[in-house]
C-alpha cells in the first residue's frame, strides 16, 4: 500500500503545468496570477495530505485534472477548516461537534442579516440609537413570564456578570452539593471568585436544609445562589431546598435569589418521556429574582447566556461595564430570536428545533431510519456485515445526566479494514463522519443522523474498499 501511495504522489505535476489547464486559465482571468498560483499550491498540498490519509486518488489524465481543478475552484469558498460533520455518535447535544444544530428558521435568520447592514442598535420608530437586546427581550418576557431579559455570550459569562453586578464585595450563599464543574474545567467557585463575590458554602454534599441557608445569612450576604446540577446526579440519601422555600427566605431577609438553570429548558420534557427538568417558567413562577441559562443546550439555539428576572435587577446588569465585553453579535441575536419565536408555538418547536426533535422522536421512527441506513450500506458495500442493534442515545452537553434515550444503531464490520482504522478514515472524509467503536464494531446511531445523510454515509463506506484493498 505504501508503494501505491508513493506512486500516486509522483503523479502530481508541477504548478507550471497545472497553470496551462483550461479551468486554471479561466480562473486567471478573474483572479490575480499570484492568487491563482497560491490557490494551486493549496490544492496540491491538500491533495497530498488526502492521498497519504487514504482519502483521495490522484487524477490520471489531463481531463481528470481539469475536472478536479474546476470542482476545486467552484468550491473554494466553501473549503474552510470549520465545516459540517455527520454526527453518528448518538450524543444529541455534542459539545465537541458544536452542540445544538439550528432550526431552519434560525439559519435563514442568520443568512438574512449576515451579509448586510441591519437595525442591530437602531430604533426604526424613533430614528435614533436603540438597544440590541430589544430584538429578543420581549420574546423572553413573553415565554418565561419574567419582567425583563438580557443575553450575553454564554452561561458562564451570564452567571459571572450577574454576580459581579449583584454580589460583588459581598457573600453569595451556595449549597455545597451545587458547586459543580461545567465543561472545560470551569468551576462555579472560580467563576464566583472572578466576579468578586465571596463564596459561603452551606450544607453537605448530599444534604442541605433550609436552616443551613438561614443560619448562614449575615449582614454581608447579598444573594442566595441556587445552581441546578444539570450535569450530574446524586442518588440515595439526599435532600435539597425547593426554590419556592428559598424565595420566601430571600424575601424575608431582603436579599436576592439567583438560580443558574444551566441547560435552559423551556418545555416540560417529562411529556416526552424524559426525566423532569425544571423549566425557566417554573423558576420565575417559584420566585427566583434572576435566572440564567444556556442558549445552545436543551433550548436548541445558538451559544448564548440568557438572563431573565426582575426588571430593576436586569437594568442594573445592563449598566455593568462587563456587559459590553460579553455581548453577542447580530448573527447570534438573529438565530436566538428565530429560535425563541418557535417557542411561542411549543408543538411547532418540538418539530422544527433539531435538538427537541431528536429528543422526542419515537423509537419506531429512529429504528426505521436505521433500517434504511443498513440497507443502503449493504447495497454500496457488498460483503459488509451489517446489523441493527439497540444503542441508547444521550442528551449530552451536560444535560439529563444518566438518562438513556432508546435508540437503534447500525453495526458495521468490513472485512477489508479494522474498525479502528475505519473510524479514523471516516472522520477524515469531507464531511467527516463521526462514529463510535464498540466490541470491534463501528456503530452509527440513527437518532443523530438525518435522512439526507444516509446516501453519503453509505457511499463513503462503499468507497472504503477502493482505499484499503
Amino acid at each position: 500500500m505504501k508503494n501505491a501511495v508513493n506512486e500516486q504522489l509522483r503523479r502530481i505535476p508541477p504548478i507550471n503545468e497545472l497553470l496551462e489547464l483550461d479551468p486554471v486559465e479561466k480562473q486567471a482571468e478573474k483572479w490575480p496570477r499570484d492568487a491563482v498560483v497560491g490557490a494551486l499550491r493549496l490544492y496540491v498540498d491538500k491533495l497530498r495530505k488526502k492521498v497519504l490519509a487514504g482519502a483521495a486518488v490522484v487524477p490520471e489524465s489531463p481531463e481528470a485534472w481539469s475536472q478536479s481543478l474546476e470542482e476545486y475552484f467552484d468550491g473554494w469558498e466553501q473549503d474552510l477548516h470549520l465545516r459540517p460533520a455527520v454526527n453518528a455518535t448518538g450524543v444529541i447535544i455534542h459539545t465537541n461537534l458544536g452542540r445544538s444544530p439550528l432550526a431552519d428558521m434560525a439559519r435563514k435568520a442568520v443568512e438574512r442579516v449576515a451579509g448586510t447592514y441591519s437595525n442591530l442598535e437602531y430604533d426604526l420608530e424613533k430614528g435614533e440609537r436603540g438597544s440590541r437586546y430589544s430584538h429578543v427581550e420581549e420574546l423572553l418576557v413573553q415565554i418565561t413570564g419574567a419582567e425583563a431579559g438580557l443575553v450575553v455570550n454564554n452561561n458562564a459569562a451570564a452567571i459571572m456578570l450577574v454576580l459581579d453586578t449583584l454580589a460583588k464585595g459581598g457573600e453569595a450563599v451556595v449549597s455545597r452539593g451545587e458547586l459543580v464543574e461545567i465543561g472545560g474545567s470551569f468551576r462555579v467557585p472560580e467563576v464566583m471568585a472572578r466576579s468578586g463575590a465571596v463564596l459561603r458554602e452551606v450544607g453537605t454534599t448530599n444534604k442541605t436544609h433550609l436552616y443551613d441557608y438561614e443560619e448562614a445569612i449575615t449582614e454581608e450576604t447579598k444573594v442566595i445562589l441556587k445552581v441546578h446540577t444539570s450535569n450530574f446526579r446524586i442518588l440515595g440519601f439526599t435532600e435539597s431546598v425547593p426554590l419556592s422555600d428559598l424565595a420566601k427566605l430571600a424575601k424575608k431577609k431582603g436579599i436576592i435569589l439567583i438560580e443558574d438553570l444551566g441547560s435552559g429548558v423551556l418545555v416540560d420534557l417529562s411529556r416526552l418521556g424524559l426525566p423532569k427538568e425544571p423549566t425557566v417558567q417554573e423558576s420565575i413562577a417559584a420566585g427566583a429574582d434572576v435566572v440564567t441559562f444556556s442558549g445552545d443546550k436543551l433550548l436548541g439555539g445558538p451559544q448564548a447566556g440568557i438572563i431573565v428576572g426582575r426588571k430593576d435587577l436586569i437594568q442594573k446588569i445592563k449598566k455593568n461595564q462587563l456587559t459590553r465585553a460579553l455581548r453577542i453579535d447580530k448573527m447570534t441575536l438573529a438565530a436566538l430570536e428565530a429560535t425563541l419565536k418557535l417557542y411561542l408555538l411549543p408543538e411547532l418547536a418540538l418539530v422544527e428545533i433539531p435538538t427537541l426533535r431528536m429528543l422526542s422522536e419515537s423509537e419506531e421512527t429512529v429504528a426505521e431510519r436505521a433500517r434504511r441506513l443498513a440497507e443502503a450500506i449493504a447495497a454500496t458495500a457488498p460483503g459488509a456485515h451489517v446489523e441493527l442493534v439497540s444503542d441508547p442515545a444521550q442528551a449530552g452537553g451536560g444535560s439529563l445526566p444518566g438518562a438513556e434515550i432508546p435508540s437503534t444503531a447500525v453495526s458495521v464490520v468490513l472485512s477489508w479494514v479494522s474498525p479502528v482504522d475505519l473510524e479514523e478514515w471516516l472522520r477524515k472524509q469531507d464531511p467527516p463522519v463521526i462514529v463510535r467503536v464498540s466490541q470491534e464494531k463501528v456503530l452509527l446511531n440513527a437518532r443523530t443522523i438525518t435522512d439526507d445523510q444516509i446516501p453519503f454515509i453509505a457511499e463513503t463506506l462503499g468507497r472504503s474498499r477502493e482505499v484499503f484493498v
